[in-house]
């Protein structure tokens, strides 16, 4: 239970300079500063080892580079929820999983349905089915100890679904011209580490720089190189008999890198990737499909997906709501799952990411837009539902 405060805490955290990181960006991408904002992040970087060498904009480092990170985290807190933790059992995996499955559902039906006609912005269906858990979870902690613990942890547990159904959908609809023997040294790296798994090896070391070679691999084959660090992330040992080494490899990097993604990695990633300039933008743009497809996705679909899922769930008898929660602060809670943000506008990133068509501006004055109003009304959902403790 601790781990789980801990985790929230920082999740919570990294919420609010997630928000300050995407306001300057915005600030920047305004302002005469814009040009400079814009080639920073277009610099090419280039990493050689003899004649293999990786040369892309600075802007791609981040996307594929440190959000393999950020992928490698989630991985990490999945096997540990999967073997011990909040998602350990039947019960505890149905109400949130369904309710993930909704909201990841019905957001895509209502982008595509709007969008039907338009064939280029239907490869951006999935956009506004992802929700950011940092951002979500700093949005409810604003109501203190209001909140019971049985709810963060049913939004932390959705959010978790919801990468999962994120990572699947990146792997196989948002990739390139595959490289079969890309995938297929990809694999070997991969078997090498379950060897290192299966035969006890418990030093973190070796286990990061295959997965680094894995990283570069997957990179090289045409699917997207986020998914290396989701996958290498299950080869971690979750156990170890050595209690000098904290007990565990899994538990010690899953503490190591926390830190880092909340506070440097996602915020270097919001600040890259939020700067919208409204120069130009007219009011067709704004109310054009892909914008109205995307904020009625996450605003309207999200919460409605949600809450589907869980009166489904609920209905059949299967799990009940979160203890000492009623269905007023569930549905603030289904509220918070309409913040996309970072999630969003990375998938954002990858569907128009080789079609040549700009949809950029326009994908991140609706995401930011419905995230912000998710935010705003899940809020006082909650804080007129939570009035004595979390008892709404």
């Amino acid at each position: 239970m601790d781990r789980i405060r801990e985790f929230l805490k920082l999740e919570s955290a990294s919420g609010a300079l997630l928000v300050l990181a995407a306001a300057l960006a915005v600030l920047l991408a305004n302002s005469p500063l814009e040009s400079a904002y814009t080639r920073v992040f277009s610099l090419e970087l280039t990493v050689a080892l003899e004649d293999l060498a990786i040369s892309k904009p600075l802007l791609l480092w981040i996307n594929d580079g440190l959000m393999a990170v950020f992928f490698f985290l989630i991985g990490l807190e999945v096997k540990r929820e999967l073997l011990e933790g909040e998602l350990r059992s039947r019960e505890q995996v149905l109400l949130p999983g369904v309710a993930a499955l909704g909201g990841f559902v019905v957001p895509a039906a209502l982008f595509a349905a709007i969008n039907r006609a338009d064939a280029n912005a239907l490869a951006g269906w999935a956009i506004p089915s992802a929700t950011d858990i940092a951002f979500a979870l700093g949005t409810l902690s604003l109501l203190g100890d209001r909140v019971p613990l049985s709810l963060k942890v049913f939004l932390t547990s959705l959010a978790i679904f919801d990468d999962i159904a994120a990572i699947v959908v990146i792997a196989i609809f948002y990739t390139m011209d595959l490289s079969l023997a890309s995938l297929v040294l990809a694999t070997l790296g991969y078997l090498a580490l379950l060897v290192l798994n299966r035969t006890g090896v418990q030093r973190v070391a070796p286990y990061l720089l295959i997965g680094i070679f894995i990283w570069v691999c997957v990179l090289k084959s045409g699917v997207h190189a986020t998914l290396a660090g989701f996958v290498v992330a299950f080869a971690i040992p979750m156990r170890s008999a050595d209690e000098a080494y904290e007990g565990s490899p899994l538990r010690h990097l899953e503490h190591v890198l926390h830190p880092w993604v909340a506070f440097m990695i996602l915020p270097i990633f919001a600040f890259a990737n939020a700067g919208v300039s409204f120069a130009g933008l007219s009011v067709d743009d704004l109310a054009g499909g892909m914008s109205v497809g995307i904020f009625v996705g996450l605003f309207v679909g999200k919460q409605l997906g949600v809450m589907l899922g869980v009166a489904a769930v609920c209905a059949t008898g299967l799990a009940r709501l979160p203890a000492g929660v009623g269905w007023r602060a569930t549905y603030g809670v289904a509220l918070l799952t309409g913040i996309g943000f970072t999630m969003s506008l990375f998938i954002g990133t990858l569907a128009f990411e080789h079609s040549g068509i700009d949809y950029g501006a326009q994908i991140r004055v609706a995401v930011l837009t419905a995230s912000m109003l998710s935010a705003a009304l899940g809020l006082w959902v909650l804080h007129s539902a939570l009035p004595r403790g979390g008892t709404g």
